[in-house]
């Protein structure tokens, strides 16, 4: 997937496309169904997907400390949107400039003369430019004026209530799991680096693998039963994500103890998918409260992964009685 940091960097071969327009927060389920009409119009026309986001995330901008906690940084986005098999990904510099031109502006100008849009896709409640008065009806008079397609988004229903960003993130806080990762379509994640650290978790019996969490808000903190991804496999393990009191943390931070794990990490990319909420994170009076109690988690995540292993059996051993039934 091709990145285009900046509309400054858009080139005379990037006319022509098929775009859509969005935070893709997540990257959800809501998100996938969108993307999936973006290639299937794209696939048509013969033209790329292109998905258009935005670095900081407008409320990032306007509201500063007060914006909500983002479930994806800007790389956790374009891996999963390349995944998908989007063409081309436009991160466009969100400043006070951007956001205050006037919205026929970013029509005729970034849309029509340096993107070439053919047709584009975007929600019904799509807001841009000064003031929020760019709109979809304006969209619309200007598709018919300039001859481009352009498709709303359906939003995408789980039960009785609609998959969004904001849904999932307060699912994540209430520690209901097992719904964002429903929203998703996977377990909620945290990427990352894995850093060198103070050796503590090692001194205590549990090595650990430390990542830095640069973001100002998490909409998730506690200690965790985990899956990990890394360069040599899949493993489980718990994972405690927060400031670490005890040690007087200083930033937020993710160390993940991965269960029957001996190689070496650091400097490797890891990906920690968050499986069950085991407790808070807490203060303890020393090390040794904390080492028991570490102690008491791991038991607590393998009781976990073990219970969801008789279920799969369970269910497996249901299938074969069905099928030879």
């Amino acid at each position: 997937m091709e990145l285009i940091r900046g509309i400054h960097n858009i080139q005379a071969e990037h006319h022509g496309c098929v775009l859509t327009i969005g935070n893709f927060d997540g990257v959800h389920l809501g998100h996938q169904a969108v993307l999936s009409k973006l290639l299937a119009i794209a696939k048509q026309l013969q033209l790329p997907a292109c998905v258009m986001l935005f670095e900081p995330q407008p409320l990032e901008l306007f509201t500063a400390n007060d914006a909500p906690a983002r479930l994806s940084r800007f790389r956790e986005k374009y891996t999963a949107l390349a995944a998908l098999g989007i063409d081309r990904l436009i991160c466009v510099n969100f400043n006070t400039a951007f956001a205050s031109q006037q919205p026929e502006l970013f029509i005729q100008e970034l849309l029509l003369k340096q993107l070439g849009v053919a047709h584009l896709i975007v929600g019904d409640d799509f807001c841009f430019g000064k003031s929020r008065r760019g709109n979809f009806q304006m969209l619309q008079h200007a598709a018919q004026q300039y001859q481009f397609g352009l498709t709303s988004t359906s939003s995408l229903v789980l039960g009785d209530k609609r998959i969004s960003s904001t849904l999932i993130r307060e699912a994540l806080q209430q520690d209901k799991l097992a719904l964002a990762a429903e929203m998703l379509g996977r377990p909620f994640s945290l990427t990352g680096r894995v850093r060198h650290g103070r050796k503590l978790g090692r001194d205590l019996g549990f090595p650990t693998a430390n990542v830095f969490l640069y973001r100002q808000k998490l909409p998730v903190a506690g200690v965790y039963a985990i899956k990990a991804k890394t360069i040599y496999g899949d493993f489980t393990g718990v994972a405690n994500i927060g400031n670490r009191p005890t040690v007087q943390g200083k930033r937020q931070q993710l160390e993940a103890h991965l269960f029957d794990f001996k190689a070496d990490l650091y400097g490797s990319q890891i990906e920690v998918q968050l499986i069950a909420k085991i407790r808070d994170e807490q203060r303890f009076a020393d090390l040794t409260a904390l080492q028991q109690q570490i102690a008491a988690d791991v038991v607590a995540a393998k009781q976990i992964f073990n219970s969801q292993a008789d279920v799969s059996q369970s269910e497996a051993n249901t299938d074969i009685t069905e099928q030879n039934g």
